[in-house]
Order: C-alpha cells, then sequence, then structure tokens
C-alpha cells in the first residue's frame, strides 16, 4: 500500500486552491461551454468556448493578418518581447503552478518544476531570435556568389497534449514567434487553462493580441480538417498519440504543410550490473513517477541486469511504496490523480494482465480512493508478451524484465515501433556512449532519469515522429531556406 490513508487523497490545502482559483476568475471565460474538471475530486473548475468550424477560420484570418506585420519586425523587437514574456512568467510562477495543479492534477513541487522549464524555452528562444542564421559561399565553379537567408514558414497550427499544458505550449509558441510566425494554438480541452493564461501573459509582455490565437473546440478532428487545409496555415507542429499524428500528416500532406510531430514512446530503461545502484534508483523514479507516468519520455519497459536486478528491484519497490499519493495541491503530495477514471482502470487492467501471465507484483497494484488515482506500482519478471512489455504505459508502473547480455538488452530495446527516448546506467563510459549510439532513440538519458532541456532538440525516430523542438533546430521548424544566386563580374 502507498503511504497515505485512502480516505485522505483528495485533500487539497484551501489556500492553494484559492490562489489557483483567484487565476481562473481572471481568465476570459465563458460561463457555458466546454468542462474543465480537477481530476483530484472531479469537480468541475471552469467552462471554457467550445468554437465551431467557422470560428476557427476566423481565427486563421486574423492570426494570419497580424503575422504578416509581425514577419516584418526586426530580431530584436521579438527577442524584447519574448525576454519580457519569460519575466512575466517567472513573476507568476506560482500562480501558475498553482493552476496547473489544480486543471491537471500534477503535485505543486512538479507544476513549479513545468512552470521553470516552460519558462527556459522562451528565454531560449528570445535569445535564438538574434543569433545569425543563414550564410555566405562562393561558387565552387567561380562566377557567382551565393547567399542563404531564412524567413519565417508562415502561420503555424500548434496542437497540444494535457500532461504539459505550460511547457508544451511554450515549447511550440516560443520558437514561432522567434522565427517571425503568428500561430494559432489548440491545447487540449482538458487542461486548456494554463495555455490561456500564459498567453494573457504573452500579450501583458508586448505580443499583438492577434497574434497567438487560442482555440478551444470539443471536435478535434473537424478543427484539424478544417483548418490544415486552408491555404493560409504553412506549418502544423502536434504533440500527442502517434494514431492521430498519423491523422494530421495525411491531411497536411493535401496542403504541403511543413510538420513536425512529437509522438507516442516506449522508452527502455537499461540497468547494467556495473551502475552505481543508489544512482539507479534515483534515476528510475524520476524516469516512472515524474508526472505520474503521464509523459511520452516516461521509463515503459525497465532492463536490469541479472547480477544487480535482486537489489535494484528492491530498492526500487521500497521507493515506491513510501510514495505519498493525493491531490496535487495537497501538502507533501509526490503523486497525483491520472488524469481521469480511464486512465485509472487502464493500469489496473495493465497490472492484472502482467500478474496473470507470470510477473511479480512488490509494490502497488491498485487503484485509490475513489478511482482517480491509482498505487505507485513494481512489476517484477514481466513477461515479453504482456501487455506492459508493449504499450505505452502512461501511468505509474515499473515494469521489469531481467537480461543476462548485453546484445540481449539492445535487441529487446529495440523491439518496438517507437524510438523517442531511451535511458542508460552504468559506470562505464565506453559501454554508455556505445549502447547509447546502438539505440534507436532521439533522446538517450545516461545515468539520469529527466534528460528533457530547452537547450536540447527533443524529439524521436520511427513512430515517435519527426521534427525537433527545442535547441536551434527548433526555431529551424519555423523557417525556411532561400538562397539567392549573385552573379560576380569575371576578375580582370
Amino acid at each position: 500500500m502507498s503511504a497515505i490513508a485512502t480516505d485522505a487523497l483528495i485533500a487539497h490545502d484551501a489556500s492553494a486552491v484559492a490562489t489557483a482559483d483567484a487565476v481562473i476568475a481572471g481568465l476570459d471565460l465563458h460561463a457555458e461551454g466546454i468542462g474543465v474538471d480537477d481530476p483530484a475530486t472531479g469537480e468541475r473548475i471552469a467552462h471554457i468556448a467550445d468554437i465551431d468550424v467557422d470560428g476557427a477560420l476566423r481565427v486563421v484570418e486574423t492570426a494570419d493578418a497580424a503575422g504578416r506585420a509581425w514577419a516584418r519586425t526586426t530580431p530584436r523587437e521579438r527577442a524584447n518581447v519574448l525576454h519580457a514574456w519569460h519575466a512575466l512568467l517567472v513573476e507568476r510562477t506560482e500562480e501558475l503552478a498553482h493552476l496547473i495543479s489544480r486543471e491537471m492534477g500534477k503535485p505543486l513541487a512538479e507544476a513549479r518544476g513545468e512552470v521553470k522549464y516552460g519558462s527556459d524555452f522562451v528565454r531560449w528562444y528570445a535569445e535564438e531570435a538574434v543569433r545569425p542564421a543563414g550564410g555566405f559561399r562562393d561558387a565552387p565553379d567561380g562566377g557567382a556568389s551565393i547567399l542563404t537567408r531564412r524567413a519565417p514558414v508562415g502561420l503555424s497550427v500548434l496542437i497540444t497534449p494535457w500532461n504539459f499544458p505550460l511547457a508544451m505550449a511554450t515549447r511550440k509558441i516560443a520558437p514561432a514567434l522567434a522565427a517571425g510566425c503568428a500561430a494559432v494554438v489548440k491545447p487540449a480541452t482538458a487542461t486548456p487553462l494554463t495555455t490561456i493564461f500564459a498567453v494573457q501573459l504573452a500579450v501583458q509582455a508586448g505580443v499583438p493580441a492577434d497574434l497567438v490565437q487560442v482555440v478551444t473546440t470539443s471536435s478535434s478532428s473537424r478543427f484539424s480538417e478544417a483548418v490544415l487545409r486552408d491555404p493560409r496555415v504553412r506549418k502544423v507542429s502536434f504533440t500527442g498519440s502517434t494514431e492521430v499524428g498519423r491523422t494530421l500528416m495525411r491531411l497536411a500532406s493535401d496542403n504541403v504543410l511543413r510538420s513536425s510531430m512529437e509522438l507516442g514512446g516506449n522508452a527502455p530503461f537499461l540497468v547494467f550490473d556495473d551502475a552505481d545502484i543508489e544512482r539507479a534508483i534515483d534515476g528510475a523514479f524520476a524516469a516512472k513517477l515524474r508526472n505520474g507516468g503521464q509523459s511520452c519520455i516516461g521509463a515503459n519497459r525497465f532492463f536490469v541486469q541479472e547480477g544487480i536486478a535482486d537489489a535494484f528491484v528492491e530498492g526500487l519497490a521500497e521507493r515506491f511504496r513510501q510514495v505519498k499519493v493525493g491531490g496535487g495541491l495537497g501538502a507533501g503530495t509526490v503523486l497525483g490523480p491520472l488524469i481521469d477514471t480511464r486512465a485509472v482502470e487502464q493500469m489496473g487492467a495493465f497490472t492484472s494482465d502482467a500478474v496473470e501471465r507470470g510477473a511479480t507484483l512488490l509494490a502497488g497494484g491498485e487503484a485509490l480512493g475513489d478511482g482517480r488515482f491509482f498505487a505507485p506500482t513494481v512489476l517484477d519478471r514481466v513477461p515479453a508478451d504482456a501487455d506492459l512489455a508493449r504499450e505505452e504505459i502512461f501511468g505509474p508502473i515499473a515494469a521489469i524484465q531481467r537480461f543476462s547480455t548485453e546484445a540481449e538488452a539492445l535487441e529487446r530495446a529495440n523491439d518496438t515501433e517507437f524510438g523517442l527516448a531511451a535511458y542508460v546506467f552504468t559506470e562505464s563510459l565506453d559501454r554508455a556512449l556505445d549502447v547509447a549510439d546502438r539505440l534507436e532513440s532521439g533522446i538517450v538519458g545516461i545515468n539520469q532519469g529527466v534528460p528533457s532541456n530547452a537547450a536540447a532538440p527533443f524529439g524521436g525516430v520511427k513512430q515517435s515522429g519527426l521534427g525537433r523542438e527545442g535547441s536551434a533546430e527548433g526555431v529551424e521548424e519555423y523557417q525556411s531556406v532561400r538562397f539567392y544566386n549573385i552573379a560576380r563580374r569575371a576578375s580582370s
């Protein structure tokens, strides 16, 4: 059992709730429309507009007009606005963090971490906006010089998920603005309030009011079909499931849109016999329980070498048993609710399937309270044919398999259609780099469980998507490359 009694699970700190609800009261929301609920309690906390197709196309028209003016601003002007937005996000950290916890459920400490992470993208792209781009070279056969320049790709549609409502928005909006593009942002209807508030702060910082438009709708499919076929739209960026990503790519192909897709994951977590066991357990704890396991880069399949497996499994299970489960705004909460009751039911089904197939349950394995929480769970000796070993878990279950040789670990780690993130724990630098090179993954955490950084190019391979977010590569996703061929006078 987890370390907190089930009757105390939904307890929130009253002052923390008041802070979040004061932010919600200050947003420009609707009295009716799509309901937004607190996942810890099921309480309806707000309503948002349900925008139809015609309304979405009007938003496209408005944003496109504003974007044409924004594209003519200087890099320094754009950078100054982004710096001002970053300063406001930092200044309003507590309000943002409380709002994230209220609508998404993650513990307040993690929500503060998301604000830091999300605001880092705004600062990074404020700096990236003024870094040199393009180049100048002579044609190899002489007689001409080649000048390359970058230009804004144009109006960008940004579709964000519910699990990181601030960071996933800023990771897309900030590079779009830095490049000189307008944006239409469609947040998930489960967690739209943080994005609405963040864009409100962007306008206060100097972003033109029409330039970044937030669209909330109960019909994502009709929105996508209409907006991605509008000729004014030139770019789509999506974070979410591979299934939806494939659909969006098909729609984008009709309009030949620049596309960035950060899709599903099935991250392997490899622990070798020579690993520092405490560091490996710390990394596993972070890679699995961060955001309640509701992360595309969350560790999914734990492969532990036989020589260290018993000690690792016992240590991780003990850590999981001590986790305090509760509402995100409750004092001392480490693990909050899952996003909805369907997610909790899925965790139960995963656990039952694994146990029926021979896995050993060492911690958790049960829904808690009124079915909005799931105990942090450790399953050892999970067979390769269990659902946990093949599907993205998106919850607080550590599914452990054991291996003998490095070659075996790599073969099993790469035996998936996904390739977003992977983790390697070993004290051998040679092994760490060699294994990382041979993993089919866009991101590898070596001896750490949280590899994300605004300065790093985030993205996957295989069915985990295409394009990159963060780093210099992130702004390039919102730019087109042009070259000018300049004739040169022949030397006399």
